[in-house]
């Protein structure tokens, strides 16, 4: 019985070529807007987890938050240095300015003052020189490392060692040259400029550090080197936070961020599949407007079929396997088409994208669900017909 019922709707959905495929047109929008959106969503989200990992899974950030009154110094960063649970401690502090590299101008540098060290912290090697060392920090000297593609963008080479550029009207010596990187969740690595943190202190006229990196000596140790952090935060501003403890200062590592930006991401992975699965909501109202149109135009058909003995469950079961084979079909080619527009995307948006097993599942069964509940109440309504009624229907 059901095979011929499936025979019957094949046939049906055949009859009207136009009709049926504007139906199940509709269906596979909705399960291409799930599919497409659910896994661009997790390619989001993957690339903002390898990004995070690339900047360092022992790495802690502590923020200054406090304007006035900042005790943090160099000096007493490099005594934080000394703790057996931190390998490196570092200050970075933006310099904003003009760099350019004889006549041309370099707007895409991000140039940064820091101290040895926030080459091993941030797991970045020299590809040609050297880093930053103390002495550049103790004289404020006028030398710099720069990232790959700064090099490239500036002097059309990576091998800039002894290049000069100027920033603010200072001359400044290439010293060292970073291996291409590539990008994390903090942008590009690849366009840095580094110079001695204070020589940045005195191109930006700042005194106080408004933010240092820590490298704890192991993955094993972030939370023991995180917690010595916050003790050395506390102690330094117990003259100064009397009435707002906690405020002054943040501290966090990678694990905590990793944490909330991908809780994030699959709340927003989740709020678009939520609206796309509208749009196939939107395609089962097509299919029972259709299946209605369907059981009006074969009134007779169902009166003559009734007449000869077909039970109230056979009609029911033909109308319900013809809405079943319009969302299935919908489903399948959905799916399809998601495949070819995932490979498309993912070289646009210059991420992974791939389909999860469960999500093209879970928009099958989403499509199959539709059907089955929307065409419901046509299938119900066609198998409740009267017979004597049914054959006089003039419609």
């Amino acid at each position: 019985m059901i095979y011929q019922s499936f025979k019957m709707a094949v046939k049906a959905i055949a009859g009207n070529k136009m009709r049926s495929f504007l139906t199940i047109l509709g269906v596979v929008i909705g399960v291409v807007a799930i599919v497409v959106l659910v896994s661009i969503g997790q390619g989001a989200n993957s690339s903002v987890v390898e990004s995070i990992e690339g900047m360092g899974t022992n790495l802690i950030t502590a923020n200054i938050n406090a304007r006035r009154m900042n005790p943090i110094d160099l000096d007493s960063l490099n005594e934080l240095a000394q703790n057996e649970n931190i390998s490196y401690v570092a200050p970075i502090a933006s310099v904003s300015g003009t760099v350019k590299a004889g006549a041309a101008t370099y707007d895409d540098g991000v140039v940064q003052g820091t101290t040895p060290g926030y080459e091993s912290i941030r797991n970045w090697t020299v590809a040609e020189g050297r880093f930053l060392q103390q002495p550049d920090i103790d004289n404020r000297s006028f030398v710099a490392v720069i990232g790959s593609e700064a090099a490239t963008e500036m002097y059309g080479t990576t091998h800039a060692v002894g290049e000069t550029f100027s920033l603010n009207g200072y001359t400044i010596t290439v010293v060292g040259v970073l291996a291409e990187v590539g990008s994390s969740a903090s942008g590009s690595n690849d366009n840095q400029i580094l110079i001695p943190f204070t020589l940045a202190q005195r191109l930006s006229n700042q005194t106080s550090i408004s933010s240092f990196y820590v490298s704890a000596a192991s993955s094993a140790q972030v939370g023991q080197a995180q917690a010595v952090v916050e003790s050395y935060l506390e102690k330094a501003f117990a003259n100064y936070n009397t009435n707002s403890f906690g405020t002054q200062y943040s501290v966090f590592n990678q694990s905590e961020m990793l944490s909330t930006l991908s809780e994030t991401t699959n709340t927003l992975t989740l709020m678009l599949g939520g609206i796309a699965a509208i749009s196939l909501l939107v395609g089962g109202i097509g299919i029972m407007n259709i299946m209605l149109v369907s059981v009006s135009e074969r009134t007779r058909e169902i009166g003559i079929r009734k007449a000869i003995g077909a039970a109230r469950g056979n009609i029911l079961m033909q109308f319900l396997i013809e809405s079943l084979v319009v969302s299935l079909m919908g489903g399948l080619m959905g799916l399809a088409i998601s495949v070819v527009a995932v490979n498309a995307l993912a070289p646009v948006l210059q991420m992974t994208l791939t389909i999860p097993v469960n999500v093209a599942w879970m928009a099958i069964a989403f499509s199959v669900f539709i059907g089955v509940v929307f065409g419901m109440y046509p299938a119900n309504k066609a198998s409740k017909l009267r017979p004597i009624e049914a054959l006089h229907y003039e419609g």
